[in-house]
């Protein structure tokens, strides 16, 4: 592969497992040296020696990004370890389905304090440390229900939708400054997190992969492909927008 991210230091939040594992192994084959945060600490380690094993650099951060505390701390044991902050992907978060009536507050803060809070929190954070290296570029998790609506999922659908908008926005905050802002919006991804949502087999999963026109669920190394493109020097002119990486999906 090739080392477009040499002597380059990548942040990927939600890192132990899925999209965010995938995505901390690419950074790190293409040159970067990465830190990621989560809350398991054992797979955590188990990703950075899988990293090291490859020749790699990383460490792992234990954090739980509701918190803003655990997210400044996360940006500057980043700075503190490797120097500087160049690249991040705001890629932790947490599924729901729940039908109307049965909506809490505690259910809806559950959600709207990591997906939205701590992509917001983080931005926020990882910004001001790359200001002071004269920019960089982030990437946030949307997914296609940052664009659509789904019954029985509306706190699920009402963070993503908030994320696309407060990529957009920051975007435009930044864009003189030589940081770009973008999101990534997967359809279905054959991780740990389709698999409590539509089971490992079965009539839900394969109604979930029908909904797909290429008639699969996507893999997590796809996905890790476009947001190293979005924080590649290719996309250069790309930011505020949201990478559909959706099998078709939202084509229908």
């Amino acid at each position: 592969m090739s080392k477009s991210f040499e002597g380059k230091t990548a942040l990927v939040t939600g890192g132990t497992s899925g999209i965010g594992k995938a995505t901390a192994v690419a950074f790190a084959a293409a040159g970067a040296k990465v830190v990621l945060t989560g809350r398991r600490e054992k797979e955590g380690k188990q990703v950075v020696a899988e990293i090291e094993r490859g020749g790699g650099a990383a460490a792992f951060f234990q954090a739980d990004f509701s918190k803003e505390a655990d997210v400044k701390a996360a940006v500057d044991f980043v700075v503190t370890t490797f120097g500087r902050l160049d690249v991040a992907f705001n890629n932790a978060g947490v599924e729901s389905v729940v039908p109307l009536s049965e909506i809490t507050e505690e259910k809806y803060r559950a959600v709207f304090d990591i997906n939205v809070w701590g992509v917001l929190s983080a931005m926020k954070h990882e910004v001001a440390a790359m200001l002071k290296t004269g920019g960089g570029a982030i990437v946030n998790t949307s997914g296609i229900f940052g664009h659509v609506g789904a019954a029985q999922v509306t706190i699920n659908v009402g963070s993503k939708h908030a994320v696309e908008g407060m990529t957009k926005c920051v975007a435009l905050e930044f864009a003189k400054q030589n940081i770009r802002v973008n999101a990534i919006s997967p359809a279905a991804i054959d991780t740990d997190m389709i698999d409590r949502f539509a089971g490992k087999e079965g009539a839900a999963r394969d109604a979930l992969i029908a909904r797909h026109p290429v008639g699969r669920l996507g893999k997590s190394e796809e996905i890790a492909a476009a947001v190293l493109y979005l924080c590649s020097d290719a996309a250069k002119f790309t930011t505020g927008t949201s990478l559909k990486v959706d099998g078709g999906w939202l084509a229908q």
